[in-house]
Formats: C-alpha cells, sequence, structure tokens
C-alpha cells in the first residue's frame, strides 16, 4: 500500500515555511502604521500551525528515498496546497476576495503565472503588495528545485535529458533536493537583491524595488500598480529587461559559474537559441513600431524589447497595451509567450530545449526520407539522443497542443468570447500572464470572468507549471497500481 506519510511530511513543512513568510507583509503593514497587519498575522498563525501539525503527524514515516509514486504526489501536492493557504491573505484581507478569486490570485502567484484578479493596487496595503511578490519569489524558486530535482526522475516531457548534468537524485531525492535548494537560494537571492539595488538607482523607492525584484527574479509579473511597468521609467524598464533574461536562464549554469567554471554556460546551444530567439522576434516588433506607430525610435525599441521580453520568458509585465499595435505584433508577441525560456531557470511555457529536440528529430527523418538506408540520429548539445526523450518530447508536445484545446472550448463554453478563451488558456497553461481583448488582455485583468472560468484557469495553471505529465500521470489507473 502507498505511504503517504512522507508526502504529508513534505507538503506540511513547505506549508509552515508559508505561514512563516506571512509575517514579512504584516511587518510591513505595521511599518506603514496600517491595522491590516492582524490579517497577516491570524493568517500567518492559521497556516504555520496546520503545517507543523502535518509535518508531525507525518514525521514517523520519513525515510531518504522516495518511490516514484510519493514524488509524482509531493510535485502535484505542494502546488495544490500552497495556493489554499496562500489564499488566506486575500480573502480575510482588505480585498476580501471571495475564496475562487483568492484562490486564482494565490495560484497565480505561486505558478509565477502574472494573471490578476485584483484591481486597484494602486492603493492596497503595502503588506499585500509584499505578499503577492513572495508568492511569485517563493515559487520562482520553487519550480527550479522541481525542475533540477523532480522532473528529470519523473521523466517529464523529455527533463530526463539534463540528468546528467551533475543532479543524479534518484533513491535519495529528499536530501539532494535540500543540497541543491540550498545552493541555487544563494545565487537566487542574490540575483533579487542585485535587481533590487538596480531598481533603486533608476528612481524606485525601496519598496516598489523590493516587489519588483521578486516578481523580475521569478519571471512572474505581479506589479504594484494597475499599469503595471508603464508606471515606471525607461531606466527600471531596462533594467527589468536584463533581469529577465538572466532568470530565464538554467540556474545550474550559475552554480557552476559560482564555482569557478563559465565554459557550461557560454557553450549551452540551449541558451544561444534563446537570445537568438529574443533577438529575431525584438527585431521584428521594433521594425513594425518604427514604421506603423507615432514614437520616437527609443520608444519603439524599447517598448518592442520590453514586452517581447516580458512575454518570452513568461513574465507577464507590461509597459504599453500591445494590443493598439496592429495584428502582426499581437500575433507575434501571442506565439512568443509559447515558446518559453531555458529548462531548470524561473521561466515557463513549452520551454527552447523542446523545440530544439523537435527540430532536430524533424531534421533526421527528413535526412532518413532522402536516404532510407542511413542511420541518422538526431542530436542535442552534440550528443545523441534516446528515443525515450523524443517520445517524452512529442507526448508533452501532443498534451499541450489538446490541454489548450480542450481548456479554450470549455472557457467559450462559459460564454466567453473566442479570442478571450484561445488567449486565456494559453496564458493560464504557458504561465504567461496577460493574454489577449479587452477583458484580460495587457490594459485589464481577470476580474469580470465567471467562477468557472477562474477555476479551469486554475487548474491549467498548476497543469503547465508541472509540465503537464506530472499532473495526469497520478489520474491513471497504473499509477495507482504500481
Amino acid at each position: 500500500m502507498l505511504d503517504l506519510r512522507p508526502v504529508g511530511y513534505v507538503i506540511g513543512l513547505l506549508v509552515a515555511v508559508l505561514g512563516g513568510a506571512m509575517f514579512l507583509p504584516m511587518i510591513a503593514d505595521l511599518a506603514e502604521g496600517e491595522g491590516h497587519w492582524t490579517v497577516f498575522a491570524q493568517s500567518g498563525l492559521v497556516t504555520l500551525l496546520c503545517g507543523v501539525s502535518i509535518a508531525l503527524s507525518c514525521a514517523n514515516g520519513v525515510k531518504d528515498s522516495l518511490s516514484i509514486q510519493q514524488t509524482f504526489l509531493i510535485t502535484t501536492g505542494v502546488w495544490l496546497a500552497l495556493p489554499v493557504f496562500g489564499a488566506l491573505p486575500f480573502a480575510f484581507g482588505e480585498t476580501q476576495a471571495d475564496f475562487t478569486d483568492a484562490f486564482f490570485e494565490a495560484m497565480s502567484g505561486l505558478t509565477t503565472t502574472g494573471s490578476t484578479v485584483l484591481s486597484g493596487l494602486d492603493d492596497m496595503p503595502a503588506g499585500l503588495l509584499l505578499w503577492r511578490g513572495i508568492l511569485q519569489w517563493l515559487g520562482g524558486i520553487g519550480i527550479i528545485v522541481v525542475a533540477m530535482v523532480f522532473l528529470p526522475e519523473l521523466r517529464v516531457g523529455g527533463m530526463q535529458i539534463f540528468r546528467s548534468e551533475g543532479f543524479d537524485t534518484f533513491g535519495k531525492i529528499l536530501p539532494r533536493a535540500g543540497e541543491i535548494a540550498s545552493r541555487i537560494s544563494v545565487i537566487y537571492l542574490g540575483l533579487t537583491m542585485t535587481c533590487a539595488v538596480a531598481y533603486l538607482a533608476t528612481g524606485m523607492t525601496a519598496f516598489d524595488a523590493t516587489v519588483h525584484a521578486m516578481t523580475t527574479i521569478a519571471t512572474g509579473g505581479f506589479a504594484n500598480y494597475d499599469a503595471s511597468f508603464g508606471a515606471f521609467g525607461a531606466g527600471s524598464q531596462y533594467v527589468a529587461v536584463l533581469f529577465m533574461l538572466l532568470a530565464a536562464l538554467p540556474f545550474v549554469r550559475f552554480v557552476q559559474l559560482t564555482a569557478g567554471t563559465a565554459r557550461p554556460l557560454l557553450q549551452d546551444t540551449q541558451i544561444h537559441t534563446f537570445f537568438a530567439t529574443a533577438i529575431v522576434i525584438v527585431a521584428m516588433i521594433a521594425a513594425w513600431n518604427l514604421v506603423n506607430i507615432e514614437t520616437t525610435g527609443e520608444e519603439a525599441i524599447r517598448k518592442a524589447l520590453f514586452n517581447s521580453v516580458s512575454l518570452l520568458t513568461g513574465t507577464g509585465y507590461a509597459s504599453a497595451d500591445y494590443m493598439q499595435w496592429g495584428g502582426f505584433p499581437v500575433a507575434v508577441l501571442f506565439f512568443t509567450g509559447l515558446i518559453g525560456g531555458c529548462a531548470g531557470s524561473t521561466a515557463c511555457s513549452i520551454k527552447v530545449f523542446r523545440y530544439q529536440l523537435l527540430f532536430a528529430s524533424v531534421k533526421a527523418q527528413l535526412r532518413k526520407t532522402r536516404s532510407p538506408h542511413g542511420i541518422f540520429t538526431p542530436r542535442y548539445a552534440g550528443r545523441p539522443v534516446g528515443e525515450d526523450v523524443l517520445n517524452s518530447v512529442m507526448s508533452f508536445f501532443m498534451f499541450f497542443i489538446v490541454t489548450l484545446g480542450v481548456i479554450a472550448v470549455a472557457l467559450g463554453l462559459t460564454g466567453l468570447d473566442f479570442t478571450t478563451s484561445v488567449s486565456g488558456a494559453a496564458a493560464a497553461l504557458a504561465n504567461i500572464g496577460p493574454g489577449l481583448g479587452d477583458k484580460i488582455g495587457p490594459a485589464g485583468d481577470f476580474s469580470d470572468l465567471g467562477d468557472t472560468a477562474k477555476w479551469l484557469l486554475a487548474a491549467a495553471m498548476l497543469i503547465g507549471r508541472l509540465e503537464l505529465l506530472a499532473v495526469y500521470a497520478i489520474f491513471t489507473i497504473r499509477f495507482w497500481r504500481a
């Protein structure tokens, strides 16, 4: 029989950590002299006590090794449990959101999606704004650990190709996860602090710099203002571009860089492809803006650069309403969001390496068509790619497209128009943030959607953030019989 105690222990510990984090926005509200601090005090105590209780009740079943079923359940269970407790400050706080909206906001934060149902951000208590940033910051570091420790072991979506990066963890997942998390945390915190200092240098307040540094490094996109990054000047936008790009790179390369080895970072073909893709997209949008929009050359290029990088990395900030730019840039930006950053980063969506593997497979098949008797093996970074990796990648693409279609149809059945349904499904499943159209576009939010649509989108955020198959696997009969 499947022992759920190790699953409960890990979830309980992380819930307790989340509860402890709630005391930071409590302090922020106290510093502002606002009575809103009591909301975080109460929510933090409830969350902390629940997490500790769960962990203690399951502590007698903890082992260093985990079965494959337990690993799947931990991966999905954490991202289901944390939004429930992360929603408490939204439900009890000044927003007085119902549970649907509160859960949606918390899920969007922890999955670093960046879609929001909240408006009036300019006048919101400092604690709630900080809490949104903390949710995304914790979600960002969490997904790096999942991508580097759990997904390669679960062989999800071709991630097993990265097991050779020196993180062989099967049979010792929990202690290895702790070790990797500690090493990544130092780099993650260092990037966040550096980003905050850079924002300060461009004129942001200390509070805005802190919150936006958190959501930038997490490639999350929650902002402190309804105008998103349109509230800040050119200097802040250039800083954001730099750190969004850095956060979309594989964090294992930063670990190797701090260890004194720069070659893997400089020679990573995934990074080369990512930057080449970014340059091409920015060039197309900038050229369009220079010809068709009445702005200065610098402003047109900056808007193209900022919004393209924001969508490519899945951050979801907006410095302008690009829905007004015309059909061509809107179409390009929509598909840009379906590319994503590098594996092992905080970026989301399909990820660059999967497109590389897809094209390598297609190239091998085309060569075999021309020379039926030849042997052509797809290669990635100079190494031959196994059949199991290619099958995993093809399965991922298939499930992504099918899931996108099912969610879009389901959203359409709730009464949403075609553009909102399709772009909303893509924004949630790829964890991009804003969709297209007047309702959920860069100038809107998700507050006007019905409860059914919000639950569908929240489910899509979870499925997309955990690379689809990690969630779908637990709904199969074979999983529970194994």
